[in-house]
């Protein structure tokens, strides 16, 4: 505990600092009311170099055909393990303390020859070297509001958590539930679109997609299938966790989401990831997250945590699955105040076996603004039944998480304590405590 302490006070004291101002004399100029708001975009339309805080430094030709944007953000994080020991597999059980720098990204966005084909090249330097380092990488054309085009590498439309970034989370990382259900990255195509309806917004997205995963190619002919809806009755509800700003007017969105792809059992389980005769990256199966969190108790390697990753061997050699997973989830903010959840349903069925596999989870989160724009408390709950024909393997997380935010989420630190029960089949259950420490600097 002494050393998560150090390492603590380390990291809070390299990052605090004042806060970063983006005004320029033209938006004083504005909020005082000197010029209008035509004026301000007169002024500043010309101008072939700009930076806005969290979104970099943009270049813009003179006829505003062509912008590019380029920014970026860094995690350096600290994690103590306080790991639970039972008799059989105390030894390889032992407490961690882990220094590393969890995301490291780039990312050049803008748009081309119209302002109504836009496009985004994100990279995580901390995957360079693998497939995995180019995340998103799309053009976007704009027909009409309703209706927009995407072509590219993307995030699945899966989750609301998975969709937002990793930049605007309330706590350090996504809840367990989350981790267990989302697709990850997937090459393909997809139709979006803004449409009003009675009191509010309907947005969707329908979408195909190769079905292998982030940054690769699929085999053979299984595709995935992809949808997703939300209601946003009081307004535009952005996929950004906290209420920071502590909003006056209520915001409110429910949305749904399907996902269908079909998989190829292989012959052997016996390496992580290598449940499938194609190479995949789809999360819900390969998904695993580094020492020492939510990693199965009694091993030393990286697992999957994927429902479907977990439980492969429920089907028989080389047989097709067809798995088929549904999502709803509902956001909240007002007044300092942010509440989100979700609910999730996977199901797989072997094509040859006829055997079923169903597993759910779900998370509720609320967060408050103790001090309005600055000092963020919040509380989540996460669980994930991975085969609810089976009794004892629940995944559960009580998590705490304390945020102070010197500019938004442009640059903050976050504190956060987390509970990890486990339960095993053949073993105790285990109960972890981890704690961890993140700051975090946009430019």
């Amino acid at each position: 505990m002494k050393i998560f302490v150090a390492g603590a006070v380390l990291l809070a004291t390299a990052f605090i600092g004042q806060t970063v101002s983006a005004k320029t004399l033209e938006d004083v100029l504005k909020e005082k009311g000197v010029i209008t708001e035509a004026d301000f975009k007169e002024v500043t339309k010309s101008k072939p170099v700009s930076y806005k805080i969290g979104k970099g430094f943009t270049l813009m030709s003179p006829d505003q055909k062509f912008s590019l944007t380029i920014g970026g953000y860094l995690q350096p994080r600290y994690t103590f393990a306080d790991r639970d020991s039972d008799n059989t597999v105390a030894s390889l059980r032992q407490d961690v303390s882990q220094f590393r720098v969890r995301r490291a990204k780039f990312v050049l966005s803008g748009h081309a020859f119209t302002k109504d084909l836009t496009y985004k090249v994100q990279t995580e330097f901390t995957n360079s070297g693998n497939a995995t380092m180019l995340e998103d990488a799309w053009m976007n054309y704009k027909i009409i509001d309703e209706a927009q085009i995407r072509g590219g590498q993307d995030k699945v439309p899966f989750s609301r958590q998975w969709l937002n970034s990793a930049w605007a989370l309330e706590f350090i990382d996504r809840s367990n539930a989350s981790d267990a259900f989302y697709a990850g990255r997937d090459i393909g195509v997809q139709l979006l679109g803004k449409i009003p309806v009675y009191c509010g917004t309907l947005n969707y997205v329908v979408a195909g997609f190769g079905g292998a995963g982030q940054s690769l190619l699929n085999a053979d002919n299984n595709n995935a299938l992809n949808a997703r809806v939300v209601y946003n009755p009081l307004g535009e509800m952005p996929y950004i966790e906290g209420d920071i700003d502590v909003s006056e007017k209520p915001l409110f969105a429910i949305g749904a989401d399907y996902y269908g792809n079909t998989f190829v059992r292989n012959a052997t389980t016996t390496a992580a990831g290598a449940g499938f005769t194609e190479a995949t990256n789809v999360q819900f199966i390969t998904n695993s997250l580094l020492f020492p969190s939510r990693q199965f108790p009694s091993s030393t390697t990286n697992v999957p945590n994927g429902w479907l990753g977990q439980n492969i061997a429920r089907f028989i050699a080389n047989e097709k699955v067809d798995v088929n997973t549904l999502s709803a989830d509902v956001a909240f903010k007002w007044m300092g105040v942010y509440v989100q959840g979700e609910y999730y349903y996977g199901q797989g069925e072997g094509q040859t076996s006829d055997r079923f596999l169903r597993a759910q989870g779900g998370y509720g989160q609320i967060g408050y603004m103790i001090i309005p724009k600055h000092l963020e408390a919040a509380y989540r709950f996460s669980i994930v039944d991975p085969n609810t024909a089976v009794g004892g393997d629940m995944h559960i997380e009580n998590q705490g998480a304390i945020n102070y935010y010197f500019n938004n989420h442009y640059l903050k630190i976050q504190a956060e304590i987390t509970n990890a029960h486990q339960q095993q089949a053949s073993n105790p259950a285990t109960n972890d405590m981890i704690y961890k420490l993140q700051a975090q600097l946009m430019f």
